[in-house]
């Protein structure tokens, strides 16, 4: 995701004699050095404001899973699948499956504030997993697989665990809510063949999605699916 070099061009020598072109020469200098044009209009700046862009960190078992949702929010920037939670350094995928790293498969959402808030990102959260599964979520099992909001300052903290709260106290589950919020570690992009997996493999995301029963459970909790 170089061109050869061309032949150079001639040089060209212009000699200027006089005292007119002298004065030309110091009156175009003083013009530019005083960066003033009077009527002139300033040129545009070449470079547009940078957008500030925040983080956003969820755990809702399949990774695969919880890019789609996230993606198709207006102002979500991007979407990253892969490890957070855990002991090992830079895990693969083989050893965060097989449990005992202690990582979380998960999404890291780059995001724009101004056009997008945490708590609409909670919300799409919530609506993708099955808050009361223990260490698992549909048919992956293991702590591998558990729901998490990891946190990446005070305030994102503050809305997680009163959107839990509010959640808990709906009155909506007889079980309680198994997700946790705590806050950031780092974040291990998970290997490149998972990344945007339903966009490049989309007959075998459906089927697995199909398969591991995520859209009847999301339909039975919130009557439809995420």
């Amino acid at each position: 995701m170089s061109p050869g070099e061309g032949a150079r061009p001639k040089r060209r020598t212009w000699f200027m004699c006089g005292a007119t072109t002298l004065g030309l020469i110091l009156s175009v200098v003083a013009y530019a050095a005083s960066g003033d044009s009077g009527n002139a209009t300033s040129r545009p700046s070449q470079n547009p404001t940078p957008v500030t862009v925040a983080t956003a960190t969820f755990a809702g078992g399949c990774f695969w899973c919880m890019e789609p949702p996230f993606d198709a929010l207006d102002g979500v920037v991007s979407t990253t699948s892969g490890y957070i939670g855990g002991h090992v350094r830079n895990p693969t995928y083989k050893q965060v499956s097989a449990g005992g790293t202690g990582h979380a498969e998960a999404v890291q959402v780059i995001y724009d504030p101004s056009k997008v808030g945490y708590p609409e990102l909670l919300e799409i959260f919530w609506r993708n997993i099955d808050p009361v599964a223990v260490d698992r979520q549909f048919c992956d099992h293991g702590d591998q697989y558990r729901s998490a909001i990891f946190t990446h300052n005070a305030e994102q903290a503050k809305l997680a665990e009163a959107s839990r709260a509010s959640l808990a106290s709906s009155g909506k589950f007889a079980a309680p809510i198994a997700t946790q919020v705590v806050a950031a570690s780092e974040f291990w992009p998970a290997e490149d063949y998972h990344q945007d997996y339903y966009r490049r493999n989309p007959v075998r995301y459906k089927y697995y999605r199909h398969s591991c029963g995520r859209d009847a459970r999301l339909e039975a909790i919130w009557g439809e699916a995420g």
